[in-house]
């Protein structure tokens, strides 16, 4: 961007003709014509300060049209940095950052000066476009017309560097701004968290001199991103102490932490707060709290607000079409999904993978292939991966395993998907085909070396067929590869708090307790034909649980007996773990229902177990 001498335009005039306060008022683009009009008639059609009003309802209005503010500016012979200043804004909302950048240009080369509010918006274009070079530049014309100790042109340079990735730059940018203010830290905080350095960004949150609803949400939320829910509920504590408002981003951020951890009690009373403070209820948060209901074992509270939606959008529609999916219930969700399309709701792609997911997890094999069709057929949705990895899982899931194969074999994209490939590999061990899990789990461990789970499915697979060697070369792989096992753990919420629960764990305050409570389950259930799922296999489910611990401490054995400890007969507990239920948990679950007259309804990684009186709903089809 070439440097240019600057001829300041003769002072603006001011009027005070009823057109001029009409635009004040102004809400459609009719009115603004019939104003423009009355403009024209009065002779003030060149004037800056008409016509810019004008223009700033055009460019900026969400009832404006910018190809007219435009059409109004080129008509201008003098048009003042304001009037420039709202075209780069008008340009920036209707996301054409290209077309800030030329009209930038445009107002130096026509001479006029850039005030404090020119660069806001045309360094946010820069970041919002990934225009390095075009940014570096922006930053350059920031200091030299003397705007490098302004506030606001600072804290969008800060933005457009973490938009880059660049928070060196950011950082240095930071610490030489003579005032930082809460958006300069906040800003700076979000650029920490979205590069997944969220512990430094913790640290610049507790050094922040005062904080206010966004800065409190910008952490949350790095917590909620990176999985950490109980920091985020931690910190949530700690904001309401501080007597802070509650907002509709908190909310939803702290709505993602209770879907992450199943925390139902947290999310029912973030879904009153929101009610009993009229917080707007948008699409977004809607679909956000019935997820959360539908994530934390409600299904029935999930409709109760799916139902009483004034308008539900696709989201909404997916959203529920996904619960029934996770709860096993295939031919519900295919019901509502006829329903979605009686109320003329266009299903997307999202729509057709919960569909499917729900084939997969009801064995509805006939109505999978079936959708998978109609998808294309009708609607014209071109299939993507995860609509071919819910194929590929729901025929492998039924035992049809060639057929999955030559549905991989025949969509070569499919052939290198470790997705697609992975979900074979788990109907191979189902189904105890080791000649073809072989040959797919050594692709999947090509494809993807450093996932522990793959390698733990094929040692288990060698495992089930005696293979013990091979087993041990499996082991001995992943120890060469640095690989390490994901750490299992099982979350129970009681009285508003979140218990975590590791395999053998001894952290919790109730320890001996707990433990005492796994005896005497063991102990009961075994009196009713209770025998443990070991199958002798010293790598077997290490996936779900590390072996190291016992097997009958796994973490969900631990937080179902927390459970016990806190509930009466005939009461509900919810349990959520980070991986896959293993058999023998599984199978100890139901009879732990039956004897101690529970019901325990616990989310995996895959769905939903809701066992009751002996039997789960998933009817052992997992």
């Amino acid at each position: 961007m070439a440097s240019f001498t600057l001829h300041l335009p003769p002072p603006r005039k001011i009027h005070h003709s009823s057109p001029l306060h009409g635009l004040q008022s102004c809400s459609t683009m009719a009115e603004l014509k019939q104003l423009h009009s009355q403009i024209i008639r009065l002779g003030l059609s060149m004037d800056p300060d008409a016509i810019g009003r004008a223009i700033k309802f055009c460019a900026i209005s969400e009832f404006g049209d910018l190809g007219y503010a435009l059409r109004l500016f080129e008509k201008l012979p003098h048009p003042d940095a304001f009037v420039y200043n709202t075209v780069i804004r008008g340009y920036l909302q209707n996301r054409l950052p290209r077309s800030c950048f030329h009209f930038y240009s445009q107002m130096l080369c026509d001479s006029v000066a850039p005030n404090r509010f020119t660069f806001p918006p045309v360094v946010r274009a820069a970041g919002v476009d990934n225009a390095v070079e075009e940014g570096k530049q922006l930053h350059a014309h920031v200091i030299k017309f003397g705007f490098d100790n302004d506030g606001f042109s600072q804290n969008n340079l800060i933005h457009m560097y973490v938009n880059f990735g660049s928070l060196e730059e950011a950082r240095r940018l930071f610490d030489n701004m003579p005032h930082q203010d809460v958006v300069s830290w906040t800003t700076l905080i979000t650029g920490y968290s979205q590069l997944g350095l969220v512990d430094d960004a913790c640290e610049l949150f507790e050094l922040m001199p005062e904080r206010n609803s966004v800065s409190w949400n910008a952490m949350i939320s790095a917590y909620v991103r990176s999985g950490r829910f109980c920091k985020a509920f931690t910190l949530f504590d700690r904001m309401q102490s501080e007597k802070m408002a509650l907002d509709k981003f908190t909310a939803a951020s702290m709505l993602s932490a209770c879907t992450g951890l199943g925390a139902l009690k947290q999310g029912e009373w973030i879904h009153r707060h929101i009610e009993k403070n009229r917080i707007e209820l948008d699409s977004r948060l809607a679909t956000m709290i019935i997820d959360m209901y539908c994530r934390c074992g409600c299904l029935e509270k999930a409709f109760e607000v799916f139902n009483g939606l004034p308008c539900k959008g696709v989201s909404s529609w997916n959203c529920m079409i996904g619960g029934l999916a996770m709860y096993g219930k295939g031919k519900a969700a295919i019901k509502l999904f006829k329903e979605m399309e009686r109320q003329l709701v266009a299903p997307d792609d999202i729509t057709f993978v919960n569909v499917l997911s729900a084939c997969s997890h009801s064995g509805l094999v006939e109505e999978g292939r079936h959708f998978f069709h109609y998808m294309t057929d009708v609607h014209e949705i071109v299939p993507k991966m995860e609509h071919l990895g819910c194929m590929v899982d729901l025929l492998g899931r039924a035992g049809l395993l060639e057929e999955a194969r030559k549905l991989i074999n025949e969509t070569p994209m499919c052939a290198e998907h470790v997705g697609v490939l992975g979900a074979l590999l788990g109907a191979c061990k189902i189904h105890g085909n080791t000649e073809m899990g072989e040959e797919i789990g050594k692709r999947v461990l090509e494809l993807d070396p450093s996932n522990s789970g793959r390698y733990v499915l094929l040692a288990n697979m060698y495992a089930d067929a005696g293979r013990w060697e091979d087993v041990a070369n499996v082991r001995k792989l992943m120890n060469d590869r640095g690989v390490k096992k994901a750490r299992g753990f099982s979350t129970i919420e009681m009285n508003g708090i979140i218990n975590e629960f590791i395999a053998g764990g001894r952290a919790h305050p109730q320890t001996k307790e707990i433990y005492a409570k796994v005896d005497e389950m063991l102990e009961r259930i075994r009196s009713i034909g209770y025998i443990p799922c070991t199958n002798g296999v010293p790598l077997h489910d290490v996936d779900e649980e590390e072996k190291e611990n016992p097997f009958y401490y796994h973490s969900e054995k631990l937080a179902i007996a927390f459970g016990l400890l806190n509930t009466r007969r005939g009461e509900t507990f919810h349990i959520t773990k980070n991986l896959r239920v293993c058999r023998d948990c599984h199978h100890a679950s139901k009879l732990i229902s039956k004897i101690f007259d529970r019901e325990i309804i616990v989310r995996d990684r895959n769905r939903f177990h809701h066992f009751r009186a002996g039997e789960c709903s998933c009817n052992d089809y997992w």
